[in-house]
């Protein structure tokens, strides 16, 4: 027993060495997180526009030839096409104005019911577009085209060349408008306006879409002019603008 006992002592004081180590451990302090108060701000938006007479004007139109034939329709597409592009360069424009926009040739059937469709021939399709300058030759440049062999015209549209001073003009418009709204939403509330904190920007220039010319042709059956009317009008540069406003209490 003598012998035993030391050993068993020895035993206990082991097993109580690392509670009595845990207990002189100091507990981790819990992580505390402070949300930052985020400082008023203004979230507004406002747009500027301006009109200006366009400077720019571009004719889509097409070739279109049929044969028996791929070879025949892409033949005589070519010619066709051939003379169009001289008839142009005759109108002043210039070859880096005139551009192939589509070129296409597809098989042609006829379908008769109960009947497998039958081939008929090839449809050869040139597609061009060109830049006008000088809006005063667009009727002329038109009715130039039509003679030279063009049996389809897609529209017409209208634009800029260079869109910068009417884009910067619709921004100063939309900066004023947007700092009298912040003005005026400050002094309805009763605080000071502070500095702007962000401001981005989004629209701006972009071309109208193709206006189809059917009105024009009827405008010369009317009249009877030889010249196709072309009226430019205006078009509309619109700038939209949001910014944050920082607020004082």
């Amino acid at each position: 027993m003598t012998r035993i006992l030391p050993a068993l002592m020895m035993g206990s004081a082991l097993m109580v060495a690392p509670a009595a180590m845990a207990q002189d451990t100091p507990a981790p302090m819990p992580m505390q997180l402070h949300a930052m108060a985020q400082a008023p701000a203004l979230n507004l938006s406002a747009s500027g526009e301006v009109r200006v007479e366009p400077d720019l004007a571009t004719i889509n139109f097409g070739v279109v030839t049929e044969a028996p034939t791929a070879a025949e329709a892409m033949r005589l597409n070519a010619e066709r096409m051939t003379q169009v592009v001289a008839a142009l360069r005759r109108a002043g424009i210039n070859e880096r104005e005139i551009q192939t926009s589509g070129l296409n040739l597809s098989a042609q059937y006829d379908y008769v019911q109960n009947e497998p469709p039958r081939l008929r021939g090839y449809q050869a399709n040139n597609r061009v577009t060109v830049r006008i300058l000088d809006l005063d030759d667009v009727g002329t440049t038109a009715d130039a085209v039509v003679a030279a062999g063009v049996n389809q015209i897609d529209g017409i549209s209208f634009g800029l060349v260079d869109p910068t001073e009417a884009e910067n003009r619709a921004r100063g418009e939309a900066v004023r408008a947007l700092q009298s709204k912040a003005q005026l939403y400050a002094q309805a509330l009763g605080v000071q306006l502070g500095g702007v904190r962000s401001l981005t920007e989004g629209g701006g220039y972009s071309p109208p879409p193709p206006m189809p010319m059917y009105a024009a042709r009827d405008a010369i059956q009317v009249t009877g002019s030889r010249v196709t009317p072309v009226e430019s009008g205006e078009l509309t540069v619109r700038v939209d603008i949001a910014g944050v406003y920082d607020i004082v209490r």
